[in-house]
């Protein structure tokens, strides 16, 4: 089943962020690999595809797990959780629906 991961970022967190970066996307291409990952990205914090400075709010995560259980022990070791860029992080069972396939 899918898991949505939605997390939150901490306020003024995006040099930890960028730090942290390179080990986050790492993860999510492991997923994409094992074809588990539907989508990911951050949410900006302004209306614009490159926030520059101004960096992001937070990001979603829609992936294949096993359980709950499973897609919330993945999200806990996230490397923005373990840098300090996320403030919360919420896992719920998400039913794709469209596109159709």
């Amino acid at each position: 089943m899918y898991y949505m991961i939605v997390s939150q970022d901490f306020e003024n967190s995006f040099d930890k962020r960028l730090a942290a970066r390179p080990e986050h996307i790492c993860r999510l291409h492991e997923l994409q690999n094992a074809g588990r990952l539907l989508i990911a990205g951050p949410n900006p914090r302004i209306d614009s595809e490159d926030p520059g400075p101004a960096g992001y709010s937070g990001s979603l995560i829609v992936a294949e797990f096993d359980s709950q259980e499973s897609a919330q022990t993945w999200a806990n070791k996230d490397p923005y959780i373990v840098a300090g860029v996320y403030e919360k992080t919420i896992v719920k069972p998400f039913k794709k629906v469209f596109p159709s396939a």
